[in-house]
């Protein structure tokens, strides 16, 4: 007569050896499913999220895009932590003026910022009471309908509103917050370096970027070697103080006009 105890281990043991199995199965789909997001997020598509107003009304605090990593090539920053592995860019793509390009900036090399093109190498940028001049030629502009944002003093105000389109035809809207007589509404001469690029913020009053040198803890010119990517598609959209984990929210905090609008 056979022991029940011998029973009993007969009886589990291929129960156990389905859990192990199950068990390895789950470690696989993971550790795949884990590769190939980092494969997507180093090669095609890296979602970003806007915390900050210098891009206004382009791009506004709780938005969430993506950002193409193939539109410039690929570099050291296309990568998770950006590796020192290499220098330069491989199958690279020059910016076009008037992308919105997400960069590292380049005093630390690991800050991801957001502006739009507006110099290329070689280029000649200046401020003048307020208007924008590439190559000693006043950027066209035209005033639109006042736009509502956050003054210098927090308050919401209807600010000087305008479509700026850029030598090659790029329209866009930007805001002086502060009128032509911002901070940076008077600078002298910027000559763009070889292999670099001039980014500004549409929030012209509010917004640090090459108009401030590295050395003041600006921007400055930005290599190309730094760029991260081209902004798309906003996928998401959450008012400002509002946080996109909320779900419990999202019926009253999503701003659902903007979802799957391109960047432009």
């Amino acid at each position: 007569m056979t022991e029940p105890v011998r029973l009993d281990n007969k009886a589990q043991a291929p129960s156990k050896r389905a859990e192990e199995g199950g068990i390895v199965e789950t470690v696989k789909v993971i550790f795949q499913a884990l590769l190939i997001a980092l494969v997507v997020r180093t090669l095609f598509f890296q979602p970003f999220n806007i915390p900050s107003g210098s891009l206004i009304p382009t791009l506004l605090i709780g938005d969430y895009l993506f950002v193409s990593k193939y539109s410039y090539g690929y570099s050291k920053h296309s990568m998770p932590f950006s590796p020192d592995l290499f220098s330069g860019r491989i199958w690279g793509a020059a910016p076009k003026r008037g992308d919105v390009a997400v960069f590292k900036l380049p005093s630390d090399g690991t800050t991801d910022y957001i502006k739009r093109v507006i110099g290329l190498p070689g280029d000649k940028i200046q401020m003048i009471e307020g208007r924008l001049y590439i190559n000693g030629q006043i950027v066209p502009r035209e005033p639109i309908e006042k736009y509502k944002t956050a003054d210098a003093y927090g308050q919401q105000s209807a600010v000087a509103t305008y479509r700026e389109t850029l030598p090659g035809g790029v329209s866009h809207i930007l805001i002086e917050r502060d009128g032509d007589t911002g901070y940076l509404d008077n600078t002298t001469v910027f000559e763009v370096p070889p292999n670099h690029y001039f980014m500004m913020g549409d929030n012209r009053d509010n917004s640090t970027d090459s108009r401030v040198p590295r050395e003041q803890g600006g921007v400055g010119f930005v290599p190309f070697e730094n760029f991260v990517g081209r902004a798309e598609v906003i996928f998401f959209s959450v008012d400002e103080g509002s946080s996109g984990y909320e779900f419990w929210k999202w019926p009253w905090s999503v701003r659902w006009s903007r979802l799957f609008q391109p960047v432009r």
